[in-house]
């Protein structure tokens, strides 16, 4: 059975995407942490992020590496931290948040956006993506 994030890479769950490449989706959490809370998937359905190949799981870093820097330019924040925790999701994901303090980094806080604050905030990151 897909996963929810295998349905949204094929375009049967909408997402508010900031990158893609053939390996890769990023889009924005609808449950943020923070303004700018992203995830990182790949592609291929995969449960722990341990179970990549050391390949993949590199590119997965790498392709994550970028987004980040993306997000740092798009959105005022601290930092861009990263975990990795996938309990949630059957499907290997990497939260990339904005931080301004560490409440950000415990998922116990929400933020609420609108549709349009989303897809501002989705657009941004996506135009400073390289």
């Amino acid at each position: 059975m897909s996963s929810i994030f295998t349905k949204i890479i094929a375009g049967k769950i909408p997402s508010y995407k900031v990158a893609e490449n053939d390996e890769f989706y990023a889009f924005l959490d609808i449950h943020p942490n923070a303004k700018g809370h992203t995830l990182v998937v790949p592609k291929k359905e995969e449960d722990k992020i341990f179970d990549l190949d050391q390949t993949e799981y590199t590119l997965l870093m790498q392709f994550a590496y970028r987004v980040a820097k993306a997000i740092e330019k798009a959105v005022p924040c601290e930092r861009v931290g990263m975990s990795v925790i996938g309990l949630e999701v059957p499907h290997v994901h990497v939260h990339l948040i904005p931080l301004h303090n560490m409440a950000d980094a415990t998922f116990s806080k929400k933020e609420k956006l609108t549709a349009e604050e989303f897809d501002n905030i989705a657009k941004e990151i996506a135009r400073n993506f390289v």
